[in-house]
């Protein structure tokens, strides 16, 4: 099934196209193999590492089979922490956005649970839940699972590692007899092949491993930007290394059009590959990239299988990759037949927290580096003119150039320097005047910035009870942290808001301070329930 691209399965366009704009062009191994056991009812063991697109695996077949007309609960998800319950609800509404009347609720401990209440009491059909409120849930009648069709048991080794071996076994004995039962796990403790053996029926064992790949000779880098300035940061990193040829990478066949067109009216030579081009052109622009016509190429992932060019020598993260596996693959491109080569790698906010798993996955270190000001690139564009410069006084005879500066001096009221000066003013424009640098106060490059020095304080991430349902804005709640704790509100890291949440960064030598100050307060009328969020 390798290469199998989602228009091959017996799924609906919506779902297709929700999976189009998260940037998924094929199936992933693990996705390739469960969707079709899980669409034909069987139940499932998936045995699958983080990170290898086993969220959508399950969920695009529970979104297909899910009737939106049903208001009961159809599909039950089970996960060990918060924080995934709500990774996982967040990816199946993304893949549900083009379907109507399917809601999706995640519930966990530590929320108000006459909240969750209120919103089972709407009807919802796919419930993703941590073990321990899914059973107090049980227990109040407020969740009812006897027409369930499907649960799933997402990350089951680490769910009986935290001790829900008791309540995982309660709540499928009390689902009915004809349900789908579908297992994922890392790993195949004995533990988890009792409970397959006791609640599976002639289950499908499949089985992916990621993996191990090395990238010795890899200087990787990465930058800390803004959606809005990844554009500038690129350009000036290709500025600043002037690499002979580089690779860019996005994760959308739209977004690599985008790319190209502004980087050619930019003035640079930049040609884009995604799975639209017919073959001729996709020839095309690879052989004016072999034979160095094109200095950028901008490619999705699937479309760059397959380039084999030894002299790229530097790649571009211009999105974050969305399987660990595809940043080996990337960054595998440069440094090839004994050469070195460099990646960078851009992230947005809580990106970070991926990286450090892709960090993990390639056990190697990926560093953070300051965006580069103009003065920087201004810099290295003199030392790239001076190093062509005495390339030229050593290889080549200069004899005849000579006689003709020095006749030109001889006829005309300047020095060798005003000359010199000259011509570097020809080669290099008005990069070396005094500029304004609008992304020298970014705050994303403060960060960067106190990173690379060592400086920055290791961030906690907080929870907090209100989101965009409250008409609560980023703003507000930095500003009600900062009044009330005294933390500058640049200190602050990322925020992500949801419907009903937010999750917010803030120094570790802050965030006792914070928890303490916004005790019983409000934001916008609403009261505040602040904690330390769970760490997967």
């Amino acid at each position: 099934m390798e290469n199998m691209k989602f228009e091959k399965l017996n799924i609906s366009q919506e779902i297709i196209r929700a999976v189009e704009d998260m940037g998924f062009e094929e199936l992933t191994p693990i996705q390739a193999q469960s969707i079709p056991v899980m669409m034909s009812g069987a139940d499932l063991i998936g045995q699958a590492q983080t990170g290898t697109g086993k969220t959508a695996a399950f969920g695009i077949p529970l979104l297909q089979k899910v009737d939106p007309e049903n208001r009961k609960l159809q599909a039950l998800i089970l996960c060990p922490t918060r924080e995934l319950a709500i990774q996982v609800a967040e990816e199946l509404r993304n893949l549900a956005k083009y379907l109507h009347g399917i809601k999706v609720l995640p519930i966990y401990g530590g929320q108000d649970i006459s909240r969750q209440i209120r919103s089972l009491k709407g009807g919802v059909q796919i419930i993703i839940g941590t073990p321990g409120r899914v059973m107090d849930h049980m227990r109040r009648h407020t969740i009812r699972i006897k027409d369930l069709q499907t649960i799933v048991l997402d990350e089951a080794d680490e769910m009986l590692n935290m001790g829900f071996r008791e309540d995982i076994e309660t709540i499928l004995k009390d689902t009915p007899e004809d349900r789908q039962t579908v297992l994922f796990s890392a790993t195949m403790p004995k533990a988890i092949l009792d409970i397959a053996g006791t609640y599976q029926k002639d289950s499908v064992h499949v089985k992916v491993v990621k993996k191990e790949l090395t990238v010795p000779n890899i200087e990787q880098y990465y930058y800390e930007v803004r959606p809005k300035n990844k554009e500038e940061v690129l350009c000036r990193l290709l500025d600043l290394y002037a690499p002979r040829l580089s690779l860019v990478f996005c994760n959308t066949k739209k977004k690599v059009d985008e790319l190209v067109l502004e980087l050619q009216n930019r003035g640079y030579f930049a040609e884009g590959l995604h799975g639209d081009l017919k073959q001729m052109q996709r020839d095309r622009v690879m052989q004016g990239f072999r034979d160095g016509n094109t200095d950028i190429l901008v490619a999705t992932d699937v479309a760059a299988r397959g380039i084999d060019v030894d002299d790229v020598e530097a790649v571009f993260n211009y999105d974050l990759p969305q399987d660990d596996e595809y940043y080996v693959h990337r960054i595998g491109r440069t440094g090839r037949a004994g050469k070195t080569g460099k990646s960078f790698t851009f992230i947005v906010g809580r990106e970070v927290y991926k990286l450090k798993d892709i960090e993990r996955y390639c056990r190697t270190k990926i560093k953070a580096q300051p965006i580069p000001s103009l003065d920087d690139v201004a810099n290295m564009r003199v030392e790239h003119v001076f190093a062509g410069l005495e390339k030229t006084m050593k290889e080549e005879d200069l004899s005849s150039s000579i006689r003709a500066i020095e006749a030109y001096l001889n006829q005309n009221d300047c020095t060798a320097m005003d000359l010199a000066a000259a011509f570097l003013k020809a080669e290099l424009g008005d990069s070396l005047e005094e500029q304004k640098d609008d992304l020298a106060s970014d705050p994303y490059v403060w960060e960067s910035e106190r990173r690379g020095k060592g400086k920055k304080d290791k961030m906690v991430r907080l929870f907090l009870n209100v989101g965009k349902k409250q008409k609560v804005k980023p703003g507000d709640i930095l500003g009600a942290i900062a009044g009330e704790s005294g933390m500058p509100g640049k200190y602050a890291g990322s925020i992500d808001m949801y419907d009903r949440y937010t999750f917010i960064d803030v120094p570790h030598k802050y965030y006792k301070q914070v928890l303490k100050s916004m005790k019983n307060k409000k934001i916008r009328g609403n009261r505040i329930y602040m904690e330390k969020a769970e760490t997967r």
